[in-house]
């Protein structure tokens, strides 16, 4: 039977790169889990690859149901990581990443007390306002939105999260995560079957 993998939690102000962060730990081998959501699909999207597209009734039954880890509303549309997906990758030994807003993944928390909580930040809010800017997609006053949204999110990094891991350099930010991930798997609290079988118990 294959060791149970990880459940990883990253969250992170918009435009510190966590989206390429992770796509460097999927080619590492962690698998980065898929949401619901009731908006319609954008062109080029798959079902079940970008996202679980559902009806808003079928949402609805999902909460009822308590099938999600997590769920939110986000301008105008519902949000949320279904659970059953997600168990069945880790039962196989997967380490599966939610990449979710602070909301989400303090639902996560309170659900799921064994989830490695990762809060990524960047070296600077001058080099976070530069990467806001340089993606040459969005108004001054939503940057400052953005930058205003992020003061508030950080002091959660402290409080709320067992790791803070800074994206100076996308690869030196993914090797501390890998490194997490091989530190979280040799905590004693996930190594009792290892004990246990070697004295027999």
């Amino acid at each position: 039977m294959s060791e149970r993998g990880l459940l990883i939690v990253i969250s992170g102000p918009s435009g510190v790169g966590k989206g390429t962060v992770i796509a460097k730990l999927i080619e590492r081998g962690a698998v980065l889990s898929v949401s619901a959501t009731t908006r319609a699909p954008r062109p080029g999207e798959q079902d079940g690859v970008h996202y679980w597209f559902v009806s808003e009734s079928r949402f609805s039954e999902m909460v009822k149901q308590d099938e999600f880890l997590e769920h939110a509303e986000y301008v105008g549309c519902s949000y949320g990581t279904p659970a059953a997906p997600v168990d069945e990758l880790l039962d196989a030994g997967r380490d599966v990443i939610l990449d979710i807003e602070t909301r989400g993944a303090m639902q996560v928390r309170s659900r799921r007390p064994d989830a490695v909580m990762i809060f990524m930040i960047p070296p600077s809010m001058d080099e976070l306002a530069g990467r806001l800017r340089g993606r040459g997609t969005e108004s001054e006053q939503k940057i400052a939105e953005r930058l205003a949204k992020a003061r508030e999110e950080l002091p959660l990094a402290c409080g709320s999260y067992d790791y803070i891991v800074t994206n100076a350099d996308v690869a030196s930010a993914a090797d501390d995560i890998s490194g997490i991930i091989r530190a979280e798997r040799l905590r004693a609290v996930r190594r009792t079957d290892a004990v246990d079988a070697l004295i027999g118990r």
